[in-house]
């Protein structure tokens, strides 16, 4: 059997649950009772919220990186204070 990894919870994977899984799984399942679950992180607005990629220089990012650290929060919220400011104000 392949190597058994540990689950989210940090419990190692057994045979036997490897087993029980696979006789869960033969038996079928009914897909009407499965809840959907939301992948990837939250809109930012109703929908989806469109992704902008583009490039900056080695200083800049830099600067940004060390701004939002001293700030204690992600480079992405930096930059989208940033561009609202600079585009809305």
């Amino acid at each position: 059997m392949a190597d058994l990894k540990a689950k989210k919870s940090g419990r190692a994977i057994t045979p036997e649950m490897v087993a029980a899984l696979a006789v869960e799984a033969e038996a079928g399942y009914d897909l009407s009772l499965a809840q959907r679950r939301q992948v990837g992180r939250p809109s930012l607005d109703e929908g989806v919220s469109p992704r902008v990629s583009f490039r900056v220089t080695t200083e800049l990012y830099e600067a940004t990186r060390k701004r939002a650290d001293a700030e204690g929060r992600p480079m992405s919220a930096l930059v989208r204070e940033a561009v609202e400011r600079y585009v809305l104000d």
